[in-house]
């Protein structure tokens, strides 16, 4: 089995007023104490809990992955044959917003990180995001630059990075996977809240 992961955005207070030994497990029963009313695999968007004192968390469930972490992984791949033919005013927030994210390249391809604070995970928790609510913003800016042209990166997605007939092999689908997580980090933003992505 491959690695998976959900993505949950999280009122960061809450979390950390839990004690250290006990906030994985409140993070796994956000991610995963109940399952989606469907049995839709295309199935995706928002669950938020309704139960008493569950007013803390959403979570978010990807298009095409059904939580896997391959289809992310995926779409840094193809970011990384697309990007150098990218201008730099949209080349530079995207690769910042998809590193954060998922990608993880940018410092072995540029020299330079994304430019964040270094903020080391203080949980005890298995997680391959954790973003604190500080950090959201900055974040969820790059993405609201990109957004309104990633129509302009069909051409050069196309020339350079599409494999029809593959997972996330077309300009739809990588743009999806990127407008979800642009909704994850836009909600998280509003509400003042992290966003975390745990292993599984």
């Amino acid at each position: 089995m491959g690695l998976g992961i959900e993505v949950v955005i999280v009122d960061w207070p809450r979390v950390e007023a839990t004690a250290p030994g006990d906030r994985e497990d409140l993070l796994i029963d956000a991610a995963f104490g109940e399952v989606f009313d469907t049995d839709d695999p295309r199935e995706h968007g928002w669950y938020w809990p309704t139960g008493p004192g569950e007013d803390w968390y959403g979570r978010y469930a990807f298009r095409h992955s059904m939580g896997s972490f391959k289809p992310h992984f995926l779409v840094g791949h193809r970011w990384d044959h697309l990007r150098g033919f990218i201008p730099p005013e949209l080349r530079d927030p995207l690769d910042r917003f998809n590193d954060v994210l998922f990608w993880h390249a940018l410092e072995d391809l540029t020299g330079e990180g994304a430019g964040l604070p270094e903020r080391p995970c203080t949980w005890d928790a298995a997680l391959l995001l954790w973003l604190p609510p500080d950090l959201v913003p900055v974040v969820a800016g790059w993405w609201q630059r990109v957004s309104p042209r990633l129509a302009e990166l069909r051409e050069p997605f196309d020339r350079h990075a599409a494999e029809p007939g593959t997972e996330v092999g077309d300009f739809e689908r990588w743009t999806e996977l990127l407008a979800d997580w642009g909704r994850v980090v836009t909600e998280a933003q509003r509400r003042g809240w992290g966003v975390v992505g745990l292993r599984c």
